[in-house]
């Protein structure tokens, strides 16, 4: 059925549903003082109409137009949050309704002062249920909300922070049970790597580059993919002894017995290999620091080529060797 609002509903009904009790308007620009008033007796007469009836939604969506006031109310609490203040009174609204539903006039009790636990109830339920940016248990969500009410109490009774023993023992759980508390309690909020760690910082450091590190293995990638096509210029038995010295790991007396060669031999075979690979792979990587230093902003400075090629030259060699 069609939810019948306190603006479109049709004469009959409105007459029929309020039986004598006078018609509201704009239920929404009553002052708080007649609201109040007319919600006494529009509670009761929501009780006395059968549920799912137009009359009975006619009188329940008045009675949510009057009291949107409270909803705001207690959205205000909240106004600091980072939610959209309409989402919070969306929400709250919703509890506005579940305490209509289950109000009972019989009790004498005011209507505001039951309902506004209600409405507030829903709205913690809701940041409850979105606000963590990790989703953890419920029971944990409740745990770190005790965690840091004790926590509070403890500072001012004890003069200073309390252990995790101290509250294991006042919250009657393990340690183990407080840290896993603390540890989900990590997971309510998010910071982006790029915020910084300090702002009043002249050059604020950011949780990226605190977490970051070098990694060694890229230049090692770069020169394999350079040596690549140097050693596949080579003849097979350079190739063989490159493999048999850095992939075998062999002494040059052992490769020069396998070759036919003497030791001498193959140390003069072994120099010449590493200057030509060495040769090729500085040439290799000067070309990409001039490329590197054509991409780069011209305002920048591209910085000193390296001077240490040598020592890659023979990391590279080495791994390439192993490769072989």
């Amino acid at each position: 059925m069609a939810t019948v609002t306190a603006a479109g509903a049709p004469a009959t009904v409105r007459r029929a549903a309020l039986a004598g009790l006078p018609e509201i308007a704009r239920p929404t620009s009553v002052s708080t003082h007649r609201a109040q008033t007319l919600s006494v007796a529009l509670l009761a007469r929501l009780r006395d109409l059968e549920p799912g009836t137009p009359e009975h939604a006619y009188v329940r969506n008045t009675l949510v137009e009057l009291n949107l006031s409270l909803v705001r109310f207690a959205a205000r609490r909240f106004r600091h949050r980072p939610e959209e203040v309409e989402d919070i009174v969306q929400v709250g609204t919703i509890g506005l309704i579940k305490a209509i539903d289950r109000f009972d006039p019989g009790r004498g009790i005011e209507f505001s002062a039951f309902a506004l636990p209600t409405v507030v109830g829903e709205m913690k339920r809701f940041f409850r249920d979105t606000s963590w940016a990790v989703r953890v248990p419920r029971r944990l969500q409740e745990l770190r909300i005790d965690l840091a009410r004790t926590a509070d109490l403890l500072e001012q009774r004890l003069g200073h922070r309390p252990t995790r023993a101290e509250l294991a023992a006042c919250l009657h759980l393990s340690e183990e049970g407080v840290a896993e508390g603390e540890l989900a309690a990590r997971g309510y909020t998010a910071r982006s790597l790029e915020s910084a760690l300090d702002e009043d910082a002249e050059t604020p450091r950011t949780y990226l580059r605190l977490l970051a590190a070098p990694e060694a293995a890229y230049e090692l990638i770069e020169d394999l993919t350079s040596l690549r096509p140097l050693i596949e210029g080579l003849d097979e038995r350079d190739r063989r002894i490159l493999s048999l010295r850095f992939g075998a790991e062999l002494t040059q007396a052992q490769i020069g017995d396998r070759l036919g060669l003497s030791q001498m031999h193959v140390s003069r075979l072994l120099a010449r290999i590493l200057d030509e690979l060495r040769a090729g792979l500085l040439a290799d990587r000067d070309d990409r620091d001039a490329r590197d230093a054509d991409r780069s902003d011209p305002s920048e400075d591209p910085g000193d080529p390296r001077d240490d090629h040598g020592d890659h030259g023979d990391r590279g060699a080495r791994a390439a060797g192993t490769g072989g």
